[in-house]
């Protein structure tokens, strides 16, 4: 049903706990393949792909934007999901992300959904934490929230743009509000 598709800076602790995450997923059914996406050539990722049964994929470049769209690209499913390394999603995030693609294909509008952020309770907070809280209020959705999106939606809005900064934010502006839904299901990210 979909492709999950996670760029990595060659950390496994982070790749690990988000495949973790996603096991319940392809139990069900769900989750069809999982790309892990990394350009540092280390090694670490190909293995740890290797060992999960993920697809490697290796790119060119550094920036976030260059990552997620060499993902998408080699993705097979018509359904997209991008986390970033390190998010784990609460429980009941596999009933809601069906329920939600089965709306949608019975709607025949177009829409993404990003997923609810909840900071680890293990996280130290900062002023930097604060100011994307407030960030989150004002303007929607930050990037590290998650995106599930349609491949041909999102072919139609022009997908991640690959040299861009802050590409993950210039797509949700793109999306706009009117056409993204925000899941009752929790991010959290371990990191």
């Amino acid at each position: 049903m979909l492709s999950v598709i996670i760029p990595t800076e060659g950390v496994e602790q982070t790749a690990v706990a988000t495949l973790a995450a996603l096991v319940p997923g392809a139990a069900a059914g769900v989750v069809r393949e999982v790309l892990l996406v990394d350009g540092t050539r280390n090694g670490v990722i190909e293995r740890v792909a290797d060992v999960a049964g993920c697809h490697f994929v290796g790119f060119e470049g550094t920036s976030q934007g260059a990552a997620l769209a060499a993902g998408a690209l080699q993705a097979r499913s018509p359904w997209l999901m991008f986390l970033p390394a390190g998010a784990v999603l609460e429980t009941g995030w596999i009933e809601e992300t069906t329920q939600f693609i089965q709306a949608v294909a019975s709607s025949g509008r177009d829409r993404a959904a990003v997923f609810r952020y909840a900071r680890s309770p293990y996280a130290d907070t900062g002023l930097r934490d604060i100011l994307r809280a407030v960030a989150r209020g004002l303007i929607g959705p930050l990037g590290g929230q998650g995106l599930l999106i349609a491949r041909a939606h999102y072919d139609r809005i022009g997908g991640y743009p690959p040299q861009a900064r802050h590409s993950e934010a210039q797509l949700l502006r793109r999306l706009g509000r009117s056409s993204r839904t925000m899941l009752r299901s929790r991010i959290v990210m371990i990191n």
